[in-house]
């Protein structure tokens, strides 16, 4: 299979810039005239293929929601996950795993290798036992042509405290995840596989995302404040590698497929408005901001 990061870049530049995260809260369930149990969430996942999954790039489950009907949750998971591949959407599963040794490694057999029902295009990970943690986990997605997206700086509020906290070298906490997830994206082109989470509502990011060569996943865009027309002064130079996910905003627009077809079709007129393709980006720094200039459009 194909790299992560070069199928992205191309999905991206044949359906533009969005994903869809996909949150079944109970309320969201409830509003779609569906029961809060298995069966609502897999009519909600069966809608949400037929409306999108030919349409955007990249489908963003998170495994919280359906992991609370236990294995009958689960089981509707990996079949939602199935047919969104099948359509033809990159799966982001959004676990935000994090471990050690066998753990992370049982983690990473889990959603990152091609023989499990579990299996994804790329997941979500937590850095903060280190991100040397994450490594057989990095290593599955690169063996699979996979990606992971680590966690660096991220909207809600607790976060702040441990991400932008210094280290002994003056850099922050984000800007040491940052600096190492670059490392294994060094060199690779359009875009390397192993991405950052950075919120579309953390204000300024004044960090350096010049060496990152790799996406960023911007969520909190629509309900949680942030909007299409923001990025570009949130990420600069760095808005060509961003992904704009929006959950709530869109999903209000279902039950019907032609509610949320034309809900994303305006969501990716606006992200396409303010980003340019997915492309490599070079070592440029901007004044202030410190984020990388794109080199070349796909």
């Amino acid at each position: 299979m194909k790299r992560f990061g070069a199928r992205l870049a191309a999905a991206v530049a044949e359906r533009g810039p969005l994903c869809v995260g996909l949150d079944p809260h109970p309320s969201l369930l409830r509003d779609w005239g569906l029961p809060d149990d298995p069966y609502g969430l897999a009519e909600f996942g069966r809608t949400v293929v037929e409306a999108l999954a030919e349409r955007v790039p990249v489908i963003k489950p998170q495994s919280a929601f359906y992991e609370r009907f236990g294995s009958l949750g689960i089981s509707v998971l990996e079949s939602t996950i199935r047919q969104l591949r099948e359509a033809g959407a990159l799966v982001l599963l959004d676990v935000k795993r994090g471990d050690i040794g066998s753990t992370a490694t049982a983690y990473a057999d889990a959603y990152l290798d091609p023989a499990s029902p579990l299996w994804a295009d790329a997941i979500t990970a937590s850095p903060y036992l280190g991100v040397g943690s994450l490594r057989p986990m990095i290593d599955k997605a690169l063996a699979h042509g996979c990606g992971v997206f680590v966690l660096a700086l991220t909207s809600n509020l607790e976060g702040a405290a441990v991400q932008r906290a210094r280290r002994a070298d003056g850099r922050t906490v984000a800007q040491a995840v940052i600096d190492e997830v670059a490392q294994f994206n060094a060199g690779v082109d359009p875009l390397g596989d192993i991405g950052v989470v950075i919120g579309a509502t953390v204000g300024s990011t004044d960090h350096d995302l010049t060496v990152l060569n790799g996406p960023i996943l911007a969520p909190g865009l629509g309900a949680q404040g942030a909007q299409a027309s923001d990025l570009p002064a949130r990420y600069a130079d760095a808005v060509s590698a961003v992904l704009p996910s929006y959950s709530r905003e869109l999903l209000a627009h279902g039950p019907t497929v032609a509610g949320l077809r034309d809900a994303a079709d305006r969501l990716l007129v606006a992200c396409r408005d303010t980003i340019r393709p997915i492309g490599r980006t070079t070592a440029h720094t901007t004044s202030g901001s410190g984020v990388a200039e794109n080199a070349r459009d796909r």
